[in-house]
Formats: C-alpha cells, sequence, structure tokens
C-alpha cells in the first residue's frame, strides 16, 4: 500500500458531506472499534465506517514518519468514502498526526483524535500515583506530554509510563484472556502497584479489551479508565458545531462497516462478534486497493 501524504491545498477536494453521511473511525487495528462502540451507544442516529490498518498493526514500534504516513492514506480513504467527519481512534497515530492533517483537510472534514484520559485519573487518585498504560510511539508524543505537564505536574501527581509491545497482537489475535497475555500484563502492571498507583489509564484503545483481564489478575488495586466516552462527547460536540449531526433515526442496515487493509476479514469476524454489541449491526470486508 502506497501512503497517500496530505498536500497543501487540497487536491481536488469533496464536496460538503451531509447530515446523513457516515463518521469514519480509523485505528491501526480492531483494537479501535472500542471507541466505535462508545460512538454508536452515545450517537444512536449515527453510522460508522471503521478502517483498520490490519496490514500494519502494530503502530507502537514504528518510526515517527511511517506512522504519519499510514494516518495519512487511512484519513484519506475515509475521506474518500464520503465521511462527514473522521476519528483518529488510535492514541499512537494521533500522537503525531493530527496538526498537519487538521490543517489539510480545514473545517469542512473535523478530525478528532486521542489522548490518553490522564485528566480524570489526575483529578481522582488518592495515592497521588497513577500510570498510563501505553505504546512506545504515544508516550514520545507531544500530546501525552502536554496532559502531564497542564494537569499531574501542578496536582503533584506522579505519573508511572507503562509500555509493552505484546498486549495490541495478543488483542487483535482475540487473546486477552490466554495465559501468556495475563503473564505478560502481571509482569508490566505489578511494579507501578509496588509503587503505589491507584489509577491505570488505558493509552490505547486495544486495551479496554484486557479490563477482565486485568482485574482477574489485582481485583481492585487499579481503577481502569480509558478515552472511549470522552472522545463520544467531543465527538457529538464537534458534529452540533458544525451543523452535521444526523436528524433522524438512523436508516442503515448496517450501522458499522468495518474495513481492513490486512484482507484478514475472514479471521477476525468471530473475535469482532464476541466483541460487538448485539444490538449493533455491523459487517466486515477487505479492502480492495
Amino acid at each position: 500500500m502506497t501512503a497517500i501524504l496530505p498536500i497543501s491545498p487540497l487536491d481536488n477536494p469533496m464536496p460538503k458531506a451531509l447530515n446523513d453521511a457516515p463518521i469514519g473511525i480509523f485505528d491501526s487495528g480492531i483494537g479501535g472499534t472500542t471507541v466505535a462502540l462508545e460512538l454508536a451507544k452515545y450517537l444512536p442516529n449515527e453510522n460508522f465506517i471503521y478502517y483498520a490498518d490490519t496490514a500494519h498493526v502494530p503502530y507502537g514500534p514504528r518510526e515517527d514518519q511511517d506512522i504519519r504516513e499510514l494516518t495519512a492514506h487511512a484519513i484519506e480513504w475515509l475521506y474518500r468514502k464520503g465521511c462527514k467527519i473522521a476519528v483518529v481512534a488510535c492514541n499512537t497515530a494521533s500522537a503525531f498526526s493530527l496538526d498537519y492533517l487538521r490543517e489539510h483537510y480545514g473545517e469542512n472534514f473535523p478530525i478528532i483524535g486521542l489522548v490518553p484520559a490522564l485528566k480524570p485519573a489526575v483529578l481522582q487518585t488518592k495515592s497521588k500515583v497513577v500510570s498510563v498504560l501505553a505504546t512506545p510511539a504515544t508516550f514520545r508524543g507531544q500530546l501525552i506530554k502536554d496532559v502531564m505537564h497542564r494537569f499531574a505536574e501542578p496536582a503533584g501527581v506522579k505519573v508511572l509510563p507503562v509500555t509493552c509491545l505484546d498486549l495490541v497482537p495478543f488483542v487483535e489475535a482475540g487473546q486477552q484472556t490466554s495465559v501468556k497475555c495475563l503473564e505478560a500484563l502481571k509482569q508490566v502492571l505489578q511494579p507501578v502497584i509496588d509503587q503505589g498507583a491507584d489509577y491505570l489509564v488505558l493509552g490505547c484503545t486495544h486495551y479496554p479489551f484486557l479490563n477482565q483481564s486485568i482485574k482477574t489478575i489485582f481485583s481492585d488495586k487499579l481503577t481502569l479508565i480509558d478515552s472511549g466516552l470522552a472522545v463520544a462527547r467531543q465527538t457529538a460536540r464537534v458534529l452540533i458545531k458544525n451543523e452535521l449531526a444526523a436528524k433522524q433515526e438512523n436508516q442503515s442496515n448496517v450501522r458499522l462497516r468495518c474495513f481492513v487493509s490486512g484482507q484478514n476479514a475472514e479471521q477476525l469476524k468471530p473475535i469482532l462478534t464476541r466483541w460487538i454489541d448485539t444490538n449493533i449491526t455491523w459487517s466486515i470486508e477487505n479492502i480492495i486497493d
């Protein structure tokens, strides 16, 4: 796949989307469906197109420019699909891509990104120690550094960064409750508990699928927080501000259409069947470039 890089000014722009156009969602893999499900619950009148770049997952170990190029390709694909707004449901991609994508597409195609939900953890911690579980690339980005500077430092809260590159592949394979995944979680999270952390911020959209595994190991020692609901609320605000919110109940037979770049739709279908609420109609298919 050849990455489509943003060119300014926008080459061959699409007309402004209508209210009944879909919301585009992008993640490096299928983990971003945690955000898609929050959006679907919070915005019941909307329908969604989800781009999972399974040909290149995980993004966490990749070089910064590689992440930018892959993200640019995905957002351009959603734009050409006629989406009215794009949600970058990937903390790693958001860390490196939001500013230049927003500058490129302008007001006619709003783009919403993610940042680990550190603020609520800082406000609620009793021990004054919280941990953020995210990819190395997310920690290299400026977004998380800005949040730490704005909220954690003034509150005197210590932030313990934690990374584990094995976790995203476990989730993508539907193995988040496997013995190996549980062992990996215990290895990386026990030290933050030993240092007094009482909140764990899930800084990757794949990680909410690890909630039950983390609770199985540590019971109630860690309170888990992710960005899904906050992103859904922000998306609603942006839709209203730009007069793009759907005006009537969704009439589509399929509310969530998932597309994967890795030609592995059939392998992922049973995993998503276990994850996606039964009241949400959905489909999955391979992207044919």
